[in-house]
C-alpha cells in the first residue's frame, strides 16, 4: 500500500486522450470485501448514466443474472474503461461472473486493475502485468524537500541539521510516495 497503484490508475483515467477514445470510463473501489453484486450493480449504474437512451433502473435489483444481462446489454457495442481500484479476491468463478457480460464491448475495450496480490492480477489474466516498486532514498528525499520545504534541492549549510532529520524522515517512509 502506498507505492502508488491508485494514483498512477487515475493519472491514465483521467488523460485527455483516454478520455477521447473510450465511449465512456468506469471507477470502481473494490477492496477487500468483494461482493460480484454490489461491483457489478456499480459497473452497470455508470453505464447507463453514460448512456443518454438508457432509462432503466434494473440496478436497484439484487439478481445477479439480471444484473448481468443488463450489463452486457449496456456495454455492447461501445469502447469502454473499467477501472477496479484495490482488487484483493483471486477467485476465478468470482472473476469470471464478474467479466463475462463485458465480452461483447467494442474492440479496444480494457479492464484495469490495481491490487496489492500478483496472484490477483494472474487470476485475472491481465497482461501485462506492471509492478510498481518503492522510490529510492534519493527520490524520496527529492519529494519530500519539494513538499515540505517548498525546494527540490534543499541544500542550505546554516540548516545542515533539518536537512539530516528530512533525510531520516525520507528513508523511514520506505520509498512509499503515499507516506511522503
Amino acid at each position: 500500500g502506498g507505492v502508488g497503484k491508485t494514483t498512477l490508475a487515475q493519472l491514465v483515467y483521467n488523460d485527455e486522450k483516454v478520455e477521447e477514445y473510450f465511449d465512456f470510463k468506469v471507477w470502481v473501489c473494490v477492496s477487500e470485501d468483494f461482493d460480484v453484486v454490489r461491483v457489478t450493480k456499480s459497473l452497470l449504474e455508470s453505464v447507463v448514466r453514460n448512456t443518454p437512451s438508457a432509462t432503466s433502473k434494473v440496478w436497484e435489483s439484487d439478481n445477479l443474472d439480471i444484473l448481468r444481462v443488463e450489463l452486457k446489454k449496456n456495454s455492447r457495442e461501445k469502447r469502454f474503461l473499467f477501472v477496479l481500484d484495490d482488487l484483493w479476491n483471486d477467485n476465478y468463478n468470482d472473476w469470471d461472473e464478474l467479466v463475462s457480460p463485458l465480452i461483447d464491448g467494442k474492440p479496444g475495450s480494457s479492464v484495469i486493475i490495481t491490487t496489492r496480490q500478483e496472484k490477483v492480477a494472474e487470476m485475472a489474466k491481465t497482461f501485462p502485468i506492471y509492478k510498481l516498486y518503492p522510490l529510492s532514498h534519493g527520490d524520496c528525499w527529492s519529494i519530500l524537500s519539494k513538499h515540505a520545504l517548498e525546494n527540490d534541492e534543499y541544500h542550505d549549510s546554516k540548516n545542515i541539521a533539518l536537512e539530516e532529520i528530512g533525510r531520516k524522515i525520507a528513508r523511514k517512509c520506505g520509498g512509499l510516495p503515499l507516506a511522503l
